[in-house]
């Protein structure tokens, strides 16, 4: 059997984050943070869009049963964008929330769908110089379909690496400088969370460099994670803690990863090339799409909005 494949599929952006597949238009969503905007990839073509925004942009999620319609975050704002898709021509159309008053420098950082719909977003303290940060200023909200925010938990460094695995009951989550992976007890009815996390995974305990970034979940229940200044995709048993398989990427910042293609079989990663002292030179910021994986991962899910 062929081990896992990488390809490069969208060339470097600055900061690349928040992929999401859109299984209804075979299409591939994400955004550049410092770039402020958000694009598209299809596969089948190769053609890769982008509309700029006037602030940093940090997720981009489809609205369920509104075309053309996303919930963006936008500094510390989730908003609502129409955009067809083509280079240029976003238009924000309004303000669903804003968060995080106490701390007007914070911004949004992951953020995903819940499997009945509800947006779980996060937030996170200023990079106030290259690599350091104002730390237990972040925020895990939960917005519901009707507007309500929740604040979920709060004293977050860097909310990261949202996924659930309904059939047991778990919501993972990281705060990246914890340097480990937390499972809450969730809720699929409410959209509850417990207030005790138990950590699944220490990256000290597997001599792991970095900190963890994004997060997914393949049907077998493992957890495929970014490992941000690790060059690597982690892939974790979270009911062992079990380190699995490391994949090396071409890239010191891998920010992301989502399951996507045909049948859900491909990994497209999001890295980032951000100089915090040391220039990051291409391939670094591409997008990838690591195939032959032998897993398969579950449909993103769109936003719930009314």
């Amino acid at each position: 059997m062929m081990g896992p494949t990488l390809r490069q599929v969208v060339e470097p952006v600055t900061l690349g984050e928040g992929p999401h597949w859109d299984a209804e238009e075979q299409a591939l969503y994400f955004i550049s943070t410092n770039d402020y905007t958000i694009n598209k990839y299809v596969p089948a073509s190769g053609k890769h869009t982008t509309s700029k925004l006037d602030g940093r942009t940090t997720f981009i999620i489809p609205i369920e049963g509104k075309r053309c319609h996303f919930v963006v975050g936008l500094e510390r704002k989730v908003v609502e964008v129409r955009w067809a898709g083509e280079d240029g021509g976003a238009s924000l159309l309004r303000t669903i929330v804003e968060v995080d008053q106490e701390y007007p420098d914070n911004r949004f950082n992951d953020a995903k769908a819940d499997p009945r719909g509800r947006l779980f977003a996060g937030t996170m303290g200023a990079e106030y110089e290259p690599g350091k940060f104002h730390l237990k200023r972040g925020s895990l909200y939960r917005i519901d379909p009707d507007g309500k925010v929740h604040k979920l938990e709060d004293n977050i460094d860097i909310s990261n690496g949202m996924c659930w695995d309904v059939g047991r009951a778990a919501f993972y989550f990281a705060d990246s400088f914890e340097y480990a992976i937390r499972r809450y007890d969730y809720n699929v009815h409410t959209g509850d969370i417990s207030a005790n996390p138990k950590i699944i995974f220490k990256y000290k305990d597997h001599r792991l460099e970095g900190i963890p970034d994004g997060m997914t979940i393949d049907t077998d229940g493992n957890l495929w994670v970014a490992n941000f200044d690790g060059h690597r995709v982690l892939k974790i048993d979270p009911r062992t803690g079990s380190l699995l398989e490391k994949i090396r990427i071409p890239a010191l910042q891998v920010t992301s990863v989502t399951f996507g293609g045909p049948a859900l079989e491909d990994l497209y990663v999001t890295s980032a090339c951000v100089n915090r002292g040391v220039e990051q030179t291409p391939p670094a910021g591409s997008t990838f799409v690591l195939t032959n994986l032998g897993v398969k991962g579950y449909p993103n899910l769109s936003v719930k909005m009314n």
